[in-house]
């Protein structure tokens, strides 16, 4: 089952091993497994989805980058954090 969450600071990913990728704010559609959390978004007319590990993941949470949408995804996002 997936949840809404939303990106509220700065939250990268890595597409093979290139380099890390920023993820916009806003609303995103998260998939948890065993060992890693999918995450999907739309930025514009492009969408985007990446699979990061589960310690990640949880990192992003525990420092606010990340929260979950209380009410599974009409919210407005907060004014970001940590990026400059």
């Amino acid at each position: 089952m997936s949840r809404t969450a939303v990106i509220e600071g700065r939250v990268e990913y890595r597409e093979g091993d290139g380099a890390s990728m920023l993820i916009r704010p806003g609303l995103c559609e998260v998939e948890q497994g065993a060992q890693d959390a999918t995450l999907s978004w739309v930025d514009g007319a492009s969408h985007g989805a990446t699979a990061m590990p589960l310690s990640d993941f949880q990192r992003y949470l525990l420092s606010a980058a990340i929260r979950w949408s209380p009410d599974g995804g009409a919210v407005e996002p907060q004014p970001l954090r940590g990026l400059s």
